[in-house]
């Protein structure tokens, strides 16, 4: 085909484009067509290369305008908007992931929010009990705690002035140092502010006598935290009460600065040597006991009223008020952070076991009121023995320690050589949890009710 004689366009290809004029000495150079198609484009790059010559249109340039339709896919404004389009898709569905209600919910997605649920399906963790928490935690209840012990750390200041202040400062404070020196030195993280080795100390405080030496109270307050509860890995891993343990080591090794009991009312300031001191109510019938034979002496003395109040009673800071301990129990109790079983046990059992020794004798034993409002009895069941983790979790087997606890107190206050029992009484039971958690631990759904299983 001649150059003069141009071929007519086709209907499956668009005309070319008019070639300017090529200057002498210069490669004429083919005008690119408008991008439509991969195949379009090709046809009529094919078209003007076959019109005008191959020695015009260099094959080069047509190739490369079809590999860049190929590969381009779409005009540039055209992509750009896609782009935007997907982004805002993308924006959308970031935000409704956000909100727990993704695009692709549905009616289904919009069904739970109506009832409460998560638009969202989570995976099942599994993990131990226990599964349903609550929003307790432990700086919580030990404050409670603390809180509570408030009334009756008031009674034994006001009784014995700044004599339980003193013992009161030392044990927390030796317990705090002890415990902080204790995590630091073996790399572990400090604990202090959760409470629990201040309401050791407070505990520790509150059974020893208020004219207690200095060094006793750092001694105790080191022993209890150091033996009774880092040694077995801190708290949660005690097996003993670590107070009452404190007090027990102190008891046996210093049995004089342990039973030298100050007389409440005696100035709030007197810090000095010359207390006046005496002998307590269990005390006393220990004495009557031994050198007579008799309680009557310790009968005597005994008033009812003045016991459960705590206005003239001897002993330790916990042994003044009764009813300031009930005030905190009753506490306690509502919270949730104790149950009936152990303080019903235990002091019940003390109870019955008085009354039947009574009623046998009169002139040897003492009445079970006695029992009841004298000595460390109302703390122990209480606040000792309630311990949680020195404890049985379930209600019957707190209620068979508390029998055991009860046990215990009233025959070694009768019978022993001390004329308290209940520190020794709930660490011996301490010792004891594990047996009776395996004897009442509740039965495997589906298996014979004695299957060892």
């Amino acid at each position: 085909m001649s150059e003069d004689q141009p071929k007519k366009p086709t209907p499956e290809t668009p005309p070319p484009a008019a070639e300017p004029a090529a200057q002498p000495g210069a490669e004429p150079v083919a005008q690119a067509p408008a991008p439509a198609t991969a195949d379009a484009t090709s046809q009529a790059a094919a078209a003007t290369a076959a019109d005008v010559g191959e020695d015009t249109v260099p094959m080069a340039a047509v190739k490369k305008t079809a590999d860049a339709v190929a590969s381009g896919g779409e005009p540039a404004a055209k992509k750009a908007a896609g782009e935007k389009k997907a982004k805002a898709a993308a924006a959308k569905k970031a935000k409704a992931d956000a909100e727990g209600d993704d695009a692709d919910e549905g009616a289904e997605g919009k069904e739970k929010k109506k009832k409460g649920l998560p638009a969202k399906d989570y995976i099942l963790v599994g993990a131990t009990s226990p599964h349903v928490l609550s929003g307790e935690t432990i700086p919580r209840i030990m404050f409670t705690v603390c809180l509570t012990l408030l009334p009756a750390i008031l009674v034994g200041v006001y009784a014995f002035g700044l004599q339980a202040v003193k013992v009161l400062v030392l044990t927390t404070a030796a317990c705090l140092a002890t415990e902080a020196g204790l995590q630091k030195w073996m790399g572990r993280k400090i604990t202090i502010n959760d409470g629990s080795a201040a309401v050791t100390g407070l505990l520790l405080a509150m059974t020893l006598p208020p004219s207690a030496p200095w060094w006793i109270c750092v001694i105790g307050g080191m022993i209890a935290i150091g033996i009774g509860k880092q040694i077995f890995g801190g708290l949660a891993h005690n097996p003993f009460n670590p107070a009452l343990l404190a007090r027990v080591v102190l008891l046996i090794s210093w049995p004089v600065e342990l039973t030298t009991w100050m007389k409440p009312g005696q100035g709030f300031a007197n810090l000095g040597a010359d207390v006046v001191t005496g002998a307590s109510q269990l005390g006393q019938m220990k004495e009557g006991l031994i050198q007579q034979g008799s309680i009557a002496a310790a009968m005597q003395q005994f008033n009812a009223l003045d016991a459960f109040l705590g206005i003239h009673q001897l002993g330790s800071l916990a042994e003044t008020s009764a009813v300031a301990l009930l005030i905190g129990g009753i506490y306690l109790l509502y919270r949730g952070y104790i149950t009936w079983h152990i303080p019903v046990g235990y002091m019940g059992t003390v109870a019955l076991i008085a009354a039947a020794f009574w009623l046998y004798d009169p002139t040897r034993f003492v009445s079970p009121l006695y029992h009841l409002l004298t000595g460390g009895l109302f703390l122990g069941a209480i606040y000792m023995a309630t311990d949680m983790v020195t404890c049985p979790v379930t209600n019957l087997g707190m209620f068979y320690f508390g029998i055991g606890c009860g046990i215990l107190t009233y025959f070694i206050r009768t019978f022993g050589g001390y004329p308290e029992g209940v520190s020794f009484a709930i660490v011996i039971m301490n010792g004891t949890v594990p047996l009776i958690e395996r004897w009442v631990r509740p039965r495997t759904y589906g298996t014979k009710l004695h299957s060892t299983v």
